[in-house]
Formats: C-alpha cells, structure tokens, sequence
C-alpha cells in the first residue's frame, strides 16, 4: 500500500455451508478506515427487520483478530441515513480470542420493514490497537477545569 497506512493481517475461515462468492471484508475506496461485511445468509435467503427490531445477521465467517488489536463493528452511514438501520451496540468489539462465528446484531430504526438479501453489506468492520489499563486505587483525583461538571456542563459550543 502507497498511501502510508499501516497493513496488518487478520485470518478469517468460513463457516460450513457459507457462500464463499460472497467474499471476505473488503474496503470500498482507498482511504476507507471500515471495510464492509456482507450477510451470509446459510440458505442464501434473506431476513426482514420490522420497525424497532433487531436481529443477528450471519457473515459466514469466523476471524483471528491479531493480539493488540481489537475489531469494531460501526453502522454503514447509507443504511443509517436512508432506512434508520444501525447497529445497536456500536462500536460493536469483536477480542482478539474470540474464534466463534461472526454476526452483526443490526437493528431498524426506521418506520419501515427492512429487507436484508443475502451478500447484502451491513456494516463495516474497522480494525484499532488495544491499550490495556493498569487500574488502581487512588488517593485523591487532580484538579481540572471541569471539575465534576455533568453531562452538558461544558455549554453548547
């Protein structure tokens, strides 16, 4: 890759009886951060998601995320903005020893039935580093600014 980004491999291996022509993640653009995952759907059907439902969309696939990293699962912006279709846990965490299938819970904020075909993209996929933390009980907290100003204490700009 010319543009400078960072490559890192990540192993994926299909579920039996995935599609294979549905093919893995894959990003739609040069400088795309997400690549998109497509539903793969065992009986090459499709499922609908009524207004205010949500369901587990199948990929087909299970994936070795590499130690240090993690996977995030984030809504596609088109879904969200023309059908109300998100992703309600997003960013959706996917550990790096986690080996079981990968599904996207998908849900329908929209007024509408949405249809989700088979090879459908769903979501994008994004890979980040992991920083793990050292808790610790502390003594006392250090003085900011903020203070323990709730939420909307910082004013609207």
């Amino acid at each position: 890759m010319s543009d400078g980004m960072e490559q890192v491999r990540v192993g994926f291996l299909w579920d039996e009886g995935a599609d294979r022509t549905v093919g893995l993640p894959s990003y739609a653009s040069d400088g795309a951060a997400g690549a998109d995952l497509r539903a793969n759907f065992p009986g090459r059907t499709g499922q609908d998601i009524a207004p205010g439902g949500r369901a587990v969309i199948p990929t087909g696939l299970r994936i070795a995320v590499p130690t240090g990293y993690e996977a995030q699962l984030r809504p596609r912006s088109g879904l969200a903005r023309d059908h109300g279709i998100t992703l309600p846990n997003s960013p959706g965490t996917i550990d790096s020893d986690y080996r079981g299938p990968l599904g996207v819970i998908v849900m329908n904020l929209g007024d509408e039935t949405f249809h989700i075909s088979h090879g459908d993209r769903i979501a994008q996929l994004v890979l980040a580093p992991v920083v793990r933390a050292v808790f610790e009980e502390a003594t006392h907290l250090d003085d900011t600014r903020r203070g323990s100003g709730g939420f909307g204490s910082t004013g609207r700009r």
